[in-house]
């Protein structure tokens, strides 16, 4: 067992940044982190190449998707597939995420 203190926890962006990203657990499987963007921030991140559910700790935005797009808030559970392009928009309060990636972030090289 491993509990993740941080996971879900809003980090500020380093200068310059317009978001931030940490990867907190790395297995076999899967792969959890925390992605925060600041209020009124800016969301920059490419389609992955692995399925990712994301979790809203803090703050509130749009997520634009291309199956649809949907408001935001803490308490939300998104499924985002492998390669499909998403978003968050109007991120009207600082936003902060539990991402979990199937398999791991970055294994399937896209």
């Amino acid at each position: 067992m491993q509990v993740i203190e941080a996971a879900g926890r809003y980090t500020p962006a380093p200068d310059g940044e317009p978001n931030h990203w940490i990867e907190h657990l790395v297995s076999n499987d899967l792969s959890v982190g925390t992605y925060s963007i600041p209020a009124g921030g800016l969301d920059d991140q490419e389609p992955h190449a692995e399925d990712e559910v994301y979790v809203v700790t803090a703050g509130s935005a749009t997520l634009v998707t291309d199956s649809g797009t949907a408001p935001v808030g803490p308490g939300s559970v998104i499924f985002v597939a492998a390669g499909e392009r998403h978003r968050f928009t109007e991120v009207g309060a600082d936003l902060a995420l539990v991402v979990v990636f199937a398999p791991p972030y970055g294994s399937r090289g896209g």
